[in-house]
């Protein structure tokens, strides 16, 4: 039995995901990327491929608000951020990828500050 870097299990877990989640126009796909420091999030729509809205720890207009934060409340506000710049562009609804992460952490609070930016998951 080969065992698995702790990356390879979590790109098969999000593979086995995304055979059932897909963004559509009405209702395009909330994803989450989690890196060591930062976190990303995009709005996708996937019959098109395209990149609707996007949010990270590193964008400019987020990181003034991103210091003295700890990760999970840095999280919450790219939530926030998403959640407002899907408005912007008139989506309400989305469908929550999380990536092949478990839903707790930085991922819930994301989750948690998109919601209450106005999106429904």
């Amino acid at each position: 039995m080969a065992t698995q870097s702790r990356s390879a299990a979590r790109i098969r877990r999000h593979a086995r995901v995304r055979k059932t989640i897909a963004g559509t126009p009405d209702r395009p796909r909330l994803c989450v990327f989690r890196a060591s420091m930062h976190i990303y999030a995009q709005v996708i729509d996937d019959e098109v491929g395209n990149t609707l809205a996007s949010a990270s720890t590193i964008d400019h207009d987020l990181r003034g608000q991103m210091d003295g934060k700890n990760k999970t409340d840095q999280a919450k506000l790219v939530g926030q951020a998403i959640a407002e710049r899907a408005k912007a562009k008139g989506i309400q609804k989305v469908v929550f990828d999380r990536g092949g992460y478990k839903y707790m952490g930085r991922v819930k609070a994301l989750a948690d500050g998109a919601r209450e930016g106005g999106l429904e998951l």
